[in-house]
């Protein structure tokens, strides 16, 4: 009975899947936080999706994918906002043809110019598989950015809540804003070895809804959200082993049904009120 326990964590893929989970899991689920609190869930979506032909081009240019990405993601992002204030058109509906556009133009990319990125471990990522130069990559980014939104969260947050008070505190606006945006674009870079573009949206937004359902104070949030993301992974890998099904999309569905499961308390406990 105990052997069955911790054979997941005798086989070396296995523990590098833990280690991956272990480091991703802050970032996100910190920022997840604000991107909740912002009302950016569409922005975390979309910019998942934008990375795509910057992946395909670095590997075109012989430059690392995750240059590629990043340049991708950040330049989608800036392109919506400039867009979006220049415009009548509303930001949501810029970033849907922004990004959609963009998810195409790497897909046609893909298509066109075959080559060994391969497209299912791009937008589904690959847990099993993920070496030390993956582990490596996800740690010297998750390490900064989990240190920048530990340390400004608070004006992190007051920018979220009300901009034109942030303003007038004297903080500077448009750094964090542009800022967030080359957060949020590491942070899917990161993820992209593990659990891909597509399911990193689930990591960027579902904790920090599950947190914004159980507590009231945004400080708990940020922890609450944090610890729910390392159990959904850490239980989802190993899960996952036993069920042999794919990591990611079981991580997945337990933060589904947490997040389920946060909705039916917190809908009872204000009924009971």
């Amino acid at each position: 009975m105990i052997e069955t326990l911790i054979q997941p964590f005798q086989f070396p893929f296995m523990q590098n899947a833990f280690l991956i989970a272990l480091i991703v899991a802050p970032p996100t689920a910190l920022l997840s936080c604000f991107l909740v609190l912002k009302g950016w869930a569409l922005m975390g979506d979309a910019v998942s999706h934008a990375v795509l032909p910057g992946i395909v081009l670095a590997y075109m240019a012989g430059l690392p994918l995750l240059v590629g990405a990043f340049a991708a993601g950040l330049g989608s992002a800036l392109l919506t906002g400039w867009l979006a204030d220049n415009s009548r058109i509303k930001r949501d509906t810029v970033m849907g043809v922004v990004f959609s556009a963009m998810f195409a133009a790497g897909i046609v990319l893909i298509t066109a110019f075959p080559t060994d990125v391969h497209l299912d471990h791009i937008l589904f990522g690959n847990m099993l598989g993920v070496g030390g130069a993956d582990l490596l990559t996800a740690a010297l980014i998750a390490a900064p950015v989990t240190l920048v939104l530990a340390l400004k969260w608070r004006d992190l947050m007051l920018h979220a809540f009300d901009p034109a008070q942030a303003q007038v505190s004297g903080l500077r606006t448009n750094l964090l804003h542009y800022g967030l945006l080359a957060i949020l674009s590491l942070t899917i870079v990161a993820t992209l070895s593990s659990v891909g573009l597509i399911l990193a949206i689930g990591l960027l937004i579902a904790p920090g809804a599950i947190a914004f359902l159980l507590v009231r104070s945004f400080g708990a949030m940020l922890i609450v959200a944090t610890l729910i993301c390392l159990f959904a992974m850490i239980a989802g890998i190993y899960a996952s082993f036993h069920l042999d099904s794919a990591p990611a999309p079981t991580v997945i569905l337990i933060l589904t049904a947490v997040f389920l499961a946060a909705f039916l308390h917190r809908v009872l406990q204000t009924r009971a009120a």
